[in-house]
Protein backbone atom coordinates (compact mmCIF):
# COMPACT_ATOMS: atom_id res chain seq x y z
CA UNK A 1 0.00 0.00 0.00
CA UNK A 2 1.22 3.35 -0.75
CA UNK A 3 2.32 5.53 2.17
CA UNK A 4 -0.19 8.76 2.80
CA UNK A 5 0.73 12.48 2.87
CA UNK A 6 -1.62 14.97 3.66
CA UNK A 7 -0.90 18.35 2.34
CA UNK A 8 -2.25 21.53 4.73
CA UNK A 9 -1.34 24.93 2.27
CA UNK A 10 -3.36 27.79 1.48
CA UNK A 11 -2.15 28.20 -2.15
CA UNK A 12 -3.99 25.71 -4.33
CA UNK A 13 -0.49 26.02 -6.80
CA UNK A 14 1.10 24.53 -3.90
CA UNK A 15 -1.24 21.90 -3.52
CA UNK A 16 -1.60 20.96 -6.84
CA UNK A 17 2.06 20.29 -7.21
CA UNK A 18 2.66 18.48 -4.66
CA UNK A 19 -0.27 16.31 -4.83
CA UNK A 20 1.17 15.69 -9.12
CA UNK A 21 4.41 15.49 -8.02
CA UNK A 22 4.36 12.84 -5.18
CA UNK A 23 1.84 11.31 -6.56
CA UNK A 24 3.82 10.35 -9.80
CA UNK A 25 6.58 8.72 -7.39
CA UNK A 26 3.67 6.40 -5.65
CA UNK A 27 2.61 8.34 -2.60
CA UNK A 28 -1.09 8.86 -1.60
CA UNK A 29 -1.71 12.11 -1.34
CA UNK A 30 -4.66 14.39 0.68
CA UNK A 31 -4.87 17.77 0.56
CA UNK A 32 -6.38 20.77 2.72
CA UNK A 33 -6.40 24.63 2.88
CA UNK A 34 -6.41 25.03 6.36
CA UNK A 35 -5.75 23.38 9.78
CA UNK A 36 -9.16 23.33 10.55
CA UNK A 37 -9.95 20.83 7.64
CA UNK A 38 -6.57 19.02 8.50
CA UNK A 39 -7.62 18.15 11.83
CA UNK A 40 -10.72 16.18 10.47
CA UNK A 41 -8.82 14.73 7.56
CA UNK A 42 -6.34 13.31 10.03
CA UNK A 43 -8.89 12.11 12.07
CA UNK A 44 -10.77 10.54 8.85
CA UNK A 45 -7.74 9.00 7.59
CA UNK A 46 -4.28 9.54 9.24
CA UNK A 47 -1.57 10.12 6.79
CA UNK A 48 2.23 8.26 7.50
CA UNK A 49 3.43 12.10 6.52
CA UNK A 50 2.00 15.80 7.08
CA UNK A 51 3.73 18.37 5.09
CA UNK A 52 2.71 21.96 6.30
CA UNK A 53 2.91 25.76 5.54
CA UNK A 54 3.95 27.92 8.30
CA UNK A 55 1.28 30.71 7.36
CA UNK A 56 -2.12 29.17 6.81
CA UNK A 57 -4.96 31.24 6.50
CA UNK A 58 -6.38 30.33 9.13
CA UNK A 59 -3.53 29.94 11.90
CA UNK A 60 -0.44 29.47 12.52
CA UNK A 61 1.25 26.08 10.74
CA UNK A 62 3.15 25.46 14.49
CA UNK A 63 0.42 25.84 15.81
CA UNK A 64 -1.75 23.55 13.95
CA UNK A 65 1.39 21.01 14.37
CA UNK A 66 0.62 20.66 18.23
CA UNK A 67 -2.96 20.28 17.79
CA UNK A 68 -2.48 17.42 15.15
CA UNK A 69 0.30 15.83 17.61
CA UNK A 70 -2.40 15.26 20.37
CA UNK A 71 -3.84 13.21 17.81
CA UNK A 72 -0.47 11.92 15.26
CA UNK A 73 1.73 11.77 17.66
CA UNK A 74 4.32 9.60 16.02
CA UNK A 75 3.95 11.41 12.73
CA UNK A 76 6.56 13.31 10.88
CA UNK A 77 5.72 16.70 9.93
CA UNK A 78 7.45 18.57 6.90
CA UNK A 79 7.67 22.49 7.32
CA UNK A 80 7.29 23.91 4.07
CA UNK A 81 7.25 27.32 3.65
CA UNK A 82 7.66 30.38 1.65
CA UNK A 83 9.08 32.07 4.87
CA UNK A 84 13.15 32.00 5.37
CA UNK A 85 14.45 30.29 8.90
CA UNK A 86 17.94 30.28 9.89
CA UNK A 87 18.10 26.38 10.06
CA UNK A 88 20.27 26.76 13.28
CA UNK A 89 16.89 28.36 15.03
CA UNK A 90 14.76 25.59 13.32
CA UNK A 91 16.64 22.72 14.66
CA UNK A 92 17.17 24.60 18.20
CA UNK A 93 13.10 25.88 18.55
CA UNK A 94 11.45 23.41 16.01
CA UNK A 95 13.61 20.16 16.65
CA UNK A 96 10.71 18.71 18.69
CA UNK A 97 7.90 19.73 16.47
CA UNK A 98 9.14 18.63 12.84
CA UNK A 99 11.01 16.24 10.85
CA UNK A 100 12.29 18.53 8.72
CA UNK A 101 12.09 22.09 7.23
CA UNK A 102 11.99 23.04 3.54
CA UNK A 103 11.77 26.41 1.81
CA UNK A 104 9.29 26.48 -1.19
CA UNK A 105 11.88 27.57 -3.35
CA UNK A 106 13.36 24.11 -2.59
CA UNK A 107 13.56 21.66 -6.19
CA UNK A 108 11.26 18.96 -6.20
CA UNK A 109 13.91 16.52 -5.93
CA UNK A 110 14.97 17.87 -2.59
CA UNK A 111 11.61 17.87 -1.26
CA UNK A 112 11.07 13.97 -2.60
CA UNK A 113 14.68 13.05 -1.04
CA UNK A 114 13.18 14.61 2.29
CA UNK A 115 9.84 12.21 2.00
CA UNK A 116 11.65 9.83 1.45
CA UNK A 117 13.90 10.19 4.60
CA UNK A 118 10.92 10.76 6.81
CA UNK A 119 8.60 7.83 5.94
CA UNK A 120 10.36 5.76 3.10
CA UNK A 121 9.31 5.15 -0.79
Amino acid sequence: MNKHILVVDDEPDIRELLTEFLGQNNYRISTVPNAHEAQRAVEKDPPDLIITDLQLEDTDGLEMIQHLRATLPQTPVLLLTGVYIDPKVVRETLGGKIGAYLQKTTPLATILEEVRNLIGK
